[in-house]
């Protein structure tokens, strides 16, 4: 059976070789048998339930909670020659049924569906009547009450043992603590699986967390070193969301935002420009995330603190999932802490809750001020040891240094209590400096003995030192009052001269050692000009096929194929990443390319340019797509697209009668508030007119209404 599995690894994958547990996962399932599966984020979930569908007899369900998601692995998978389909909301009735006939002919290998589908009586009576060969169920660490990504769908999802006894299960997730699994066993009904633990460790992602100062500013320090790169921008709010999107566009940086207030089309929409283009930055709130399988993300920054260590693992995680270098950055201060733990105190749930979700903060506070490798710290949380700093973090790199801030933080509590543990960190340390100021004065501040007493440190010292006393719980946050500070238990052995206490101290120097992007020394500068153009070679045909263009080939093939630089189609097809349908679709395009005698790639600018003018000059999209070797379906996209950033007119874009161009408009009108997407009317011209027509007098339509 490995042997098999090796053969459809290298035929269909263009991998040699199994990394890790998966060789013995895909046993596991091949044999018919259960399996749970901890693998890190860009570890090779899928290949551990695809290997396994291509080697059974009869069709493989994946369960999968995001359609995004869904839709990339079905392209990934018709890319490489595997008959897949995806059932979800976004297809029209007679798209369903067709699926449905080509499920009934056995003409689909794997099966895409969101848990809300899947556990409806009329989906599982269906497919009863089906052989069907395994069931994979992704991102199963949403089953789990406690976790950040529960749905409460999953839940129903352990009736799949009682309805398919004989048929393998395998449960998969990237992020799942030991509660967590238990939850995911006991609730999936797979108390017989294998469970296959896989190390936390992302070696090629640096972490770095900095005190938040002048966050805009640091974070345009931090960007700077990665123009062109894709990546990934976390705030809190959606205010917040909005605003930094909209300052990265001013300050040269493209950038989109993304949250749950936005429209879904417009949410849609966004998805699918930061998996089609090459270095978008995605500004977005959690919502935004999960399942993102695009490989070549080479940073994921944060703005506000996240509310866990779980949380914070899997947003950072998706960042440098091809294997190469990438960077997890984070800028965090007391207002974060102040801000997450009133949400708590307001949240719904019992104390209980409540308790895990503080035990949740109190440790991502902890690793934001460890002293230690920051690596280890967090492999520690999710049960792992590692028994060397990993040198890959900002801790190992630059080296911290500590300080004895006993005395300091006895002033600092004892300002706390002497002004009667009611005030922010602002008028605690005006006090300390001995500020003369109105509200000062107005309190009778000036009259305590604290007053002026820490005029050695600076402001920025004693924020510091503010922020590290909540977080290791010496001082805490007065929720009921006005996110002012009061003592905690835990700090009169301190105030009673009975402990040490040892803090970090801030770096001042402007360039820490590891503030160069470990990413962007990904290509020599001699390398440069082959790389861009087999990534324009790469984006050409990706637009042409419909597909993102990691889906053709990702960053890790191309920088292979750089390296190694093949002759023949032979080489090629030794290159990790080049199975046999993409050698005979794509080989021989690339091979000339790197031997530089390939006909010139134009940009997708260049083209979109080109269509422009030929539209303009009066050509029909049939003729247009001649001249620019492309596809029908692919001129029509840019022309809507052109429309609606009226760069052209319908009319120069289409020669429609003005009866049917009329009547079109008023099916998209007749309504009110947005206009309705092109699925809602397509029906009504079925026969009459391609659907692409109807992306354009769309475009059109909506570009009207923001004039």
């Amino acid at each position: 059976m490995l042997d098999q599995a090796q053969r459809i690894l290298k035929d269909v994958f263009g991998y040699d070789a199994f990394r890790g547990d998966q060789g013995a996962i895909i046993q596991r399932v091949a044999d018919g048998e259960d399996a749970l599966v901890l693998m890190p984020t860009g570890g090779g979930k899928s290949l551990c339930y695809q290997v396994p569908a291509l080697l059974r007899d009869g069709l493989a369900v994946v369960v999968s909670p995001l359609i995004a998601l869904m839709d990339d692995q079905v392209a990934t998978l018709e890319e490489l020659g595997v008959s897949a389909a995806a059932l979800n909301s976004t297809l029209t009735p007679e798209q369903q049924r067709d699926i449905a006939d080509r499920l009934r002919r056995n003409e689909i290998k794997m099966l895409y569906l969101a848990p809300e589908r899947l556990v409806q009586p009329r989906m599982l009576a269906f497919l009863q009547r089906l052989q069907i060969g395994l069931f994979a169920i992704d991102e199963a660490h949403c089953v789990s009450q406690w976790g950040h990504d529960f749905r409460p769908e999953y839940l129903q999802l352990g009736q799949l043992a009682e309805f398919f006894p004989s048929v393998p299960r395998i449960a998969l997730t990237a992020t799942a603590d030991k509660r967590t699994r238990e939850e995911i066993v006991q609730r999936l009904h797979l108390e017989k699986a294998e469970r296959f633990l896989s190390s936390f460790d992302r070696p090629n992602i640096f972490y770095r967390i900095v005190p938040k100062e002048q966050p805009r500013k640091q974070l345009m320090a931090f960007l700077a070193e990665r123009r062109g790169d894709a990546g990934i921008i976390y705030c809190m709010s959606r205010k917040k969301v909005d605003d930094i999107a909209a300052f990265l566009t001013e300050q040269g940086f493209p950038a989109l935002p993304y949250h749950a207030g936005l429209p879904n089309e417009l949410r849609a929409f966004h998805q699918k420009r930061f998996l089609n283009e090459e270095g978008l930055i995605m500004v977005a709130t959690i919502a935004f995330g999960m399942g993102i399988d695009k490989p070549n993300v080479r940073f994921v920054a944060h703005l506000d603190l996240p509310k866990s260590l779980e949380a914070y693992y899997q947003e950072t995680g998706r960042a440098g999932r091809d294997g190469l270098p990438a960077d997890a950055w984070m800028a965090y201060g007391l207002q974060d802490v102040i801000f997450l733990k009133q949400m708590l105190n307001n949240s719904e749930g019992d104390d209980r809750h409540k308790r895990i979700e503080q035990h949740k903060l109190d440790a991502m506070l902890s690793l934001c001020e460890e002293t230690r490798c920051r690596r280890q710290v967090l492999l520690a949380y999710f049960d792992e040891q590692m028994p060397e700093p990993c040198g890959h973090c900002d801790n190992c790199v630059d080296g911290v240094q500590t300080w004895d801030a006993t005395e300091p933080a006895r002033q600092a509590l004892s300002a706390i209590y002497r002004s009667g543990q009611r005030y922010g960190v602002g008028h605690l340390v005006d006090i300390l400096l001995g500020r003369d100021n109105e509200k000062i004065r107005s309190l009778g501040h000036q009259h305590l003995s604290v007053f002026g007493v820490g005029k050695g440190l600076s402001e920025g010292d004693w924020r510091s030192l503010y922020r590290q006393l909540v977080a290791r719980g010496l001082a805490d946050v007065d929720l009921e009052g006005f996110g002012g500070l009061r003592l905690s238990d835990s700090c009169r052995s301190l105030l009673r001269g009975e402990v040490t206490l040892e803090l970090r101290r801030e770096l001042t120097a402007k360039t820490p050692k590891s503030a160069v992007s470990a990413a962007s020394q990904l290509v020599r500068s001699e390398e440069r000009e082959t790389w861009e153009a087999l990534r324009t070679l790469r984006r050409k045909l990706a637009e042409e096929h419909g597909v993102p263009p990691y889906v053709i080939f990702p960053d890790a093939t191309l920088l292979e194929m750089l390296r190694s630089q093949p002759g023949t189609l032979g080489d090629m097809a030794r290159i990790s990443g080049v199975g046999a349908r993409k050698l005979e679709r794509y080989g021989q395009a690339f091979l000339e390319v790197l031997q530089g005698d390939a006909k010139v790639v134009r940009s997708p600018a260049d083209i979109r340019h080109e269509l422009i003018t030929l539209a303009r000059a009066g050509m029909t999209p049939a003729q247009i797509a001649r001249q620019l070797d492309c596809s029908e379906k692919n001129v029509y996209a840019m022309l809507a697209e052109a429309i609606g950033q009226q760069q052209l007119s319908l009319e120069q874009a289409l020669d429609l009668p003005e009866d049917l161009l009329s009547e079109i408009q008023e099916a998209f009108l007749d309504g009110e508030g947005e206009l309705p997407p092109v699925a809602a009317v397509a029906e009504q011209f079925a026969g009459r007119v391609p659907e692409a027509v109807l992306f354009c007098v769309r475009a059109s339509l909506q570009a009207e209404f923001e004039l």
